[in-house]
């Protein structure tokens, strides 16, 4: 019977320090904004500079290459 009494002191102590969680986050502007999270899979990545492409019958000399040289050393 006290490990009842246990586990509901146990489970207030719990649930309040999420329910000051809670508050603290929403006092601090934690959820503030709700309209940009739902559209913000709508707007464009920013584009990144891809490399130059090269023929792939220069990249396999190329690769090559250097195996050979690496084999040498």
């Amino acid at each position: 019977m006290t490990i009842l009494f246990v586990l509901i002191v146990v489970s207030a102590l719990v649930s309040s320090l999420f329910l000051a969680a809670f508050i603290w986050s929403v006092k601090t502007g934690q959820f503030d904004d709700s309209y940009t999270p739902s559209v913000r899979m709508l707007f464009d990545d920013m584009p990144t500079e891809k490399p130059k492409t090269t023929n792939p019958t220069e990249k396999s000399k190329s690769n090559n290459t250097k195996s050979i040289t690496n084999s040498n050393d």
